[in-house]
């Protein structure tokens, strides 16, 4: 995950609609299930869905009345707390 890449987008959200990310996400999903898609190319996948739901969660945070700088900072401690119990 990237936080520049989600800062971006939650600010796409917040601008636009949440619905052109969850329709950019049912797209690249789509897209996994191509069968001559290589490693790499899933990879490079995964990471932009992972993004694109990284958006969505600060977006939620971002209507509770949080801050969009502090929500991307609680996004990113929940991420890597669950990396460190993995």
């Amino acid at each position: 995950m990237k936080l520049p890449i989600i800062k971006h987008l939650a600010e796409f959200i917040e601008q636009n609609d949440q619905d052109y990310i969850l329709e950019t996400i049912e797209t690249l999903e789509s897209l996994t299930e191509v069968p001559s898609l290589k490693d790499e190319e899933l990879d490079v996948i995964g990471e932009l869905i992972s993004n694109l739901y990284g958006a969505i969660e600060v977006d939620k945070l971002v209507k509770t009345g949080m801050e969009r700088k502090e929500a991307l900072n609680v996004f990113m401690k929940r991420v890597l707390g669950s990396i460190d119990k993995v």
